[in-house]
């Protein structure tokens, strides 16, 4: 066999070994599991760590305040130094609405060592300890709640006896490039920490999805949650792997009634949110960030060339065993587009979707060697701390 074939038949393999032993990651029937009703609602606190969200808050807010929740529930939102009136804009949507009883508050700057977003949740957690809640709810300001969420949640938890129990909100999905790269960032997601690992006991596998966790108040203080992750830029993967570290269980799965209703509606919006942490994620390792770029390359990249190449030099061993890997990347992702109700015809386009994250994560690279780091909302953490490494 050629060359080209030999490599397209590396990527085959790669993606049978996908296929069948990385936790059928790409399947979509992980959602909230078996739960029953307890016989006492326990107390849960929101936290909502907020920073310049006016945009979206209305959209948001009213729906944690809406929530239909038989135990004791209050809402914390903690006004990051915000400067477009979100604390104001949450106490009026409050008062018009009513509901839940809700506290604004503002932490002031992070000192140094801390995240903005931490800085806030440790607030939020501070205020809420007074409450003395057997829960936490860490959701952020642009994820909106079904009127039955946190109930759902919290039976949820307290049925499996979960520490944490985690919802990947369904992202929004209206403009081009949202459709195709947006699937694709959870698709992703779960390929790296496949959800049926991360729920079950005694496996190293551990993330959540930070929009939505909710945490069990003696865990978060056994992890000491956030203090010991007060750097991590990757924060709710950091959350869960310090839960998990000291014994707790962890649930993530895909939410059916918890949105985004934050808009990406440019490919530089969505670029800003996927390379501010890509690097991170690879622990600023150049060698990590080489060996991400070429396996990148052989397992999206080189079914559909290898294809091309094939039918272009009369190799047809090499374009048959490309068109295999294509076909098995293909179907992977099809799920994906029917939860994000998307038309299957955008499935064999994952190649080009891939290539803008390969491009993503050299850029996200490139940032942090110029010294600009992780940037967000006008802070940049030129050096943030990471995840522990997955394998």
């Amino acid at each position: 066999m050629s060359a080209i074939a030999w490599t397209a038949a590396g990527s085959l393999a790669a993606w049978l070994w996908l296929l069948l032993c990385q936790g059928f990651f790409w399947r979509t029937d992980v959602r909230l599991p078996r739960r029953t009703e307890p016989d006492a609602w326990p107390s849960v606190c929101v936290v909502v760590p907020a920073r310049d969200e006016a945009a979206v808050l209305a959209d948001s807010l009213p729906s944690l305040l809406a929530q239909d929740y038989p135990g004791r529930a209050e809402i914390f939102l903690i006004d990051d130094g915000s400067s477009d009136g979100t604390g104001e804009l949450a106490r009026e949507l409050a008062r018009r609405h009513g509901g839940l009883p809700l506290t604004v508050a503002s932490p002031g700057e992070p000192p140094a060592g801390w995240t903005g977003k931490l800085w806030a949740v440790r607030h939020g957690i501070d205020l809420a300890r007074a409450r003395d809640p057997e829960y936490l709810l860490l959701t952020d300001a642009d994820i909106a709640h079904a009127p039955d969420s946190l109930q759902e949640q919290v039976a949820a938890a307290r049925t499996g006896g979960f520490d944490v129990v985690s919802q990947m909100a369904r992202l929004r999905v209206e403009s081009l490039w949202e459709r195709l790269v947006v699937p694709a960032f959870v698709y992703f997601f779960a390929q790296l920490y496949p959800f049926r690992r991360i729920g079950k006991k005694g496996t190293r596998t551990a993330a959540a999805a930070g929009g939505c966790v909710l945490l069990r108040a003696e865990a978060a203080e056994r992890a000491r949650i956030p203090d010991a992750i007060r750097h991590a830029v990757i924060d709710d993967v950091a959350l869960a792997r310090a839960v998990k570290g000291g014994g707790g269980h962890i649930w993530l799965g895909l939410a059916e009634r918890v949105d985004s209703v934050r808009p990406y509606p440019r490919l530089s919006d969505l670029w800003r949110m996927v390379s501010r942490s890509a690097y991170a994620q690879l622990r600023h390792n150049p060698l990590v960030l080489a060996g991400t770029v070429v396996g990148l390359a052989l397992v999206y990249l080189v079914p559909p060339l290898a294809v091309v190449a094939g039918l272009a030099c009369g190799h047809p061993a090499s374009a048959v065993i490309g068109g295999i890997a294509w076909l098995v990347m293909t179907g992977t992702y099809a799920p994906m587009l029917r939860y994000y109700r998307q038309p299957l015809w955008l499935a064999p386009l994952l190649p080009f979707t891939a290539f803008l994250y390969l491009l993503m994560t050299v850029d996200s690279a490139v940032q942090h060697y110029r010294g600009r780091g992780a940037a967000w909302k006008g802070r940049t953490y030129t050096r943030p701390d990471t995840v522990p490494d997955e394998g």
